[in-house]
């Protein structure tokens, strides 16, 4: 089990990980929207993960959905690096209803995304540009390469709902186990 704390003036967050877990989560990121999309993302991921964010909300949402992006990145991080014996490269396309997203990722140890989602607006009173400063904290601090490509799709829920899955069906193919594979990498390092 993995945990981190972070505290600044804008956010005080714990988080606890466990890589190969049972889909289990406890979160309340103090944004209703945030927790739908990380209790999803822990149970396609197969990831144990809880979660306590106390932030400004009261400002808006972006310094806890961006923080939180960020523990969760350097979490990743200590439960993936160095990599060994697993496959590095996964990738999932997820549908919802009538829309569809893939992820692409590289446990590279090299930061890296491309977000290619066309969101504007809100969800509720979530402001859907945060999903990207989520995605992006997130591939920072881990760090990996992510590629998070919109098929199609209208309802900018089930966008980022489908995002949201197809990163952890991604992540949980990657750091599948592979005895074969030593360290994944022409270079013998990542």
């Amino acid at each position: 089990m993995i945990s981190i704390k972070r505290d600044t003036k804008e956010t005080q967050i714990e988080l606890s990980l466990r890589l190969y877990g049972s889909g289990k989560s406890d979160i309340s990121t103090g944004v209703g929207f945030l927790d739908h999309m990380l209790e999803s993302f822990a149970k396609h991921a197969h990831i144990d993960l809880d979660i306590i964010c106390k932030g400004d909300t009261h400002i808006d949402d972006h310094h806890s959905v961006e923080d939180v992006g960020i523990v969760l990145g350097q979490a990743l991080h200590k439960a993936i690096y160095p990599v060994s014996n697993i496959e590095r490269f996964g990738n999932g396309t997820v549908v919802m209803d009538e829309a569809s997203v893939s992820c692409d990722i590289d446990l590279s140890n090299r930061a890296f995304l491309v977000f290619d989602l066309p969101l504007d607006g809100k969800v509720g009173s979530f402001d859907t540009e945060l999903v990207e400063e989520f995605f992006r904290a997130v591939a920072f601090n881990a760090p990996l390469t992510m590629h998070l490509i919109y098929n199609r799709g209208k309802n900018k829920h089930h966008i980022i709902e489908a995002a949201f899955k197809s990163f952890a069906f991604s992540l949980r193919k990657a750091v599948a186990v592979n005895e074969n594979a030593g360290i994944p990498s022409t270079k013998g390092v990542l």
